[in-house]
């Protein structure tokens, strides 16, 4: 049965970020994950997760400036020392909520870079990354993120992503799968999830092609829930949709999962 995991910064969107939590566990989610929480501070987030019994699952290293349109830097050569801070502050976040899983976001191609300089950047960080926190017990992860909702992404295709795992070589370097951006890109999920599961370490899923709720759409997630179940995977599936019309009104698809037994 798969574990699932609200995203708190898409779904629950009509309340404050702290009142997020618990909205969430009273809808009968026992973990959360969002994109950066770097805007509130840890105690507050961790008091809200102990309060409400939720684990938090996974957040994002900082990507540098958002609003100015960076989508991270692990792969920019010259912001290696950003980069590095960047981890640090993630790491006091990760301490006090007790997350185990950081997403490294690669970043936008930057223009006149040679690709092999990229390359080199972008596994030299994420092998430094997974170093400082093998010894926390946390895992580093990668997503590849259409090219669509995010052109330019330097990281885009699964086999991609996991070549550079393997090039990494770190046992705690493992793949986001966001079946969204799968979609998109590739298709063929089934057999992509058996392809490729012994290296991932988080799945996500929405909707395609409006990232709406998950049971809207081409693809049918009941199947693949199933086909997790049956290639025993463990670890958590995060949320990360947007809501049509309010999140609790769009929860239908959800309550049989957060009701079974051992869910």
């Amino acid at each position: 049965m798969p574990r699932f995991a609200a995203n708190l910064s898409m779904m629950y969107t009509e309340l404050p970020f702290l009142e997020r939590f618990a909205a969430a566990a009273g809808d009968g989610f026992r973990a959360v994950e969002f994109l950066f929480p770097y805007e509130h501070d840890a105690q507050a987030i961790a008091s809200q997760l102990q309060a409400h019994g939720l684990t938090q699952v996974l957040f994002n290293l900082p990507p540098g400036d958002w609003s100015a349109g960076e989508r991270g830097m692990a792969c920019h050569p010259g912001r290696e020392e950003a980069f590095a801070t960047g981890l640090s502050q993630a790491i006091d976040y990760a301490r006090v909520t007790g997350c185990q899983r950081l997403h490294a976001m690669a970043g936008l191609v930057p223009s006149g870079v040679d690709a092999a300089a990229l390359r080199a950047t972008y596994v030299g960080n994420l092998r430094a990354a997974a170093a400082r926190l093998a010894p926390l017990g946390i895992t580093l992860l990668i997503e590849p993120i259409n090219q669509r909702d995010m052109p330019g992404y330097y990281l885009s295709l699964q086999q991609q992503a996991h070549d550079i795992v393997a090039e990494v070589g770190a046992a705690n370097l493992k793949v986001q799968m966001d079946l969204y951006h799968c979609q998109i890109m590739e298709g063929d999920l089934t057999r992509r999830l058996e392809r490729h599961l012994a290296g991932v370490g988080h799945i996500q899923i929405a909707g395609v092609p409006d990232r709406h709720e998950p049971d809207t759409g081409e693809v049918h997630f009941p199947h693949l829930f199933e086909r997790l179940d049956q290639l025993g995977y463990q670890g958590f599936v995060g949320c990360e949709y947007r809501p049509r019309a309010g999140t609790r009104a769009g929860l239908g698809w959800v309550r049989p999962y957060l009701a079974a037994p051992g869910a």
